[in-house]
């Protein structure tokens, strides 16, 4: 097991990564012997118990909410009914909420935690690689908005991260491959020996060797903390950590939640960002298909949906980096370093969308 920090003061909390770890009661420190734990119709059969049984020896009570698994259900209505079963087992403010499953469980979760009684503890479980490397780590909660992918949320950090690497051996390849484009997003925008290392272990990965999994999830939980401190509300450099975030989830809304993970249309908003930064003379071509060549070989889409560049354009205004009216996006100054500008003229934007949109 490797422990890593986000040192946020008395806030601070670590991130467990290692094998078996999801039925080692003794690292799960909570307030009061009661725990609930929120997960979800796929991920609860292969996990709630080994979570849930060694809490129960140790003398914790533990309530057990299952929700319908997928993005769809990122809504206010599953939100409610967690609330529901909380009130309904007579859960305090100190019970502590633990979120097992994959980025969607952990988001709604969270910001159940963030809301119930005005804030309760919570755990991350992660289930995905994607939730392993991004959204367990840094408070970031919300649910989505028909108009917008989690438009509404707080900052509401865990009490830990516990990661445990076994899980992905029932994660499906395609989940599997969607993680994948939020590792290769760490080295893009500020580490790019990161980027290197994941160009000369892909194959690797894709094949779930266990240390170089557990190296990968370590050097990205490593980059996701270090901005999360200089940075925790994200007036600033972490904003950085969304590169192809806005044109990713305009793809989200626009075709429907759970149509593309969010890992794919990340991989496509990253590559128009790429596009854009290339237009812009920041990268050359060569490192655009540079790029290209590492999303393709991760088994993740290059090209976006059938979408038409206005309704990007649309949809892209309700991004919470809009400020002014006026949209930001975090591009490619150079490969391993990523800005946040809002120099890129619309004819330019429309261009990169084009460019990498199915519907050209």
């Amino acid at each position: 097991m490797e422990t890593l920090t986000v040192a946020l003061g008395d806030r601070s909390y670590p991130i467990h990564v290692g094998r078996g770890l999801i039925e080692s009661a003794e690292l799960l420190v909570l307030r009061q012997p009661k725990a609930a734990i929120v997960s979800n119709t796929t991920v609860a059969p292969l996990y709630l118990q080994r979570l849930a049984d060694p809490l129960r020896r140790a003398g914790v009570e533990v309530v057990e909410m299952v929700l319908p698994d997928g993005e769809r259900f990122k809504d206010w209505r599953t939100l409610n009914s967690i609330f529901d079963g909380l009130l309904e087992r007579r859960c305090e403010r100190s019970t502590t909420l633990i979120a097992l499953g994959g980025g969607v469980v952990g988001d709604i979760t969270g910001f159940a935690a963030a809301c119930f009684q005005r804030g309760m503890p919570f755990i991350q479980v992660p289930t995905t690689l994607l939730a392993q490397v991004d959204s367990s780590v840094g408070g970031k909660t919300a649910i989505n908005h028909p108009l917008g992918k989690n438009m509404i949320g707080a900052f509401h950090q865990p009490q830990l991260v516990l990661a445990d690497t076994d899980t992905l051996n029932t994660l499906p390849d395609r989940e599997l491959r969607a993680g994948l484009a939020e590792v290769i997003k760490y080295g893009l925008i500020r580490d790019l020996p990161f980027l290197e290392w994941l160009e000369a272990n892909l194959e690797s990965l894709l094949s779930r060797e266990p240390t170089v999994l557990a190296e990968a999830i370590c050097r990205s939980c490593r980059n996701k903390a270090e901005v999360v401190v200089a940075d925790e509300r994200e007036t600033g450099e972490r904003a950085l950590l969304n590169l192809g975030h806005t044109f990713g989830h305009a793809i989200e809304t626009g075709v429907g939640y759970g149509e593309w993970l969010h890992g794919e249309a990340i991989a496509v908003g990253s590559m128009m960002a790429a596009e854009l930064s290339s237009q812009l003379g920041w990268i050359d071509r060569d490192e655009l298909l540079r790029v290209e060549q590492l999303f393709r070989r991760a088994g993740l889409p290059v090209y976006g949906p059938a979408l038409k560049v206005e309704r990007y354009l649309e949809l892209m205004q309700h991004d919470k980096k809009v400020q002014d009216g006026k949209l930001r996006l975090v591009l490619l100054q150079q490969l391993g370093k990523a800005v946040l500008s809002d120099a890129a003229p619309p004819a330019e934007i429309r261009r990169a969308i084009g460019a990498r949109s199915a519907h050209a």
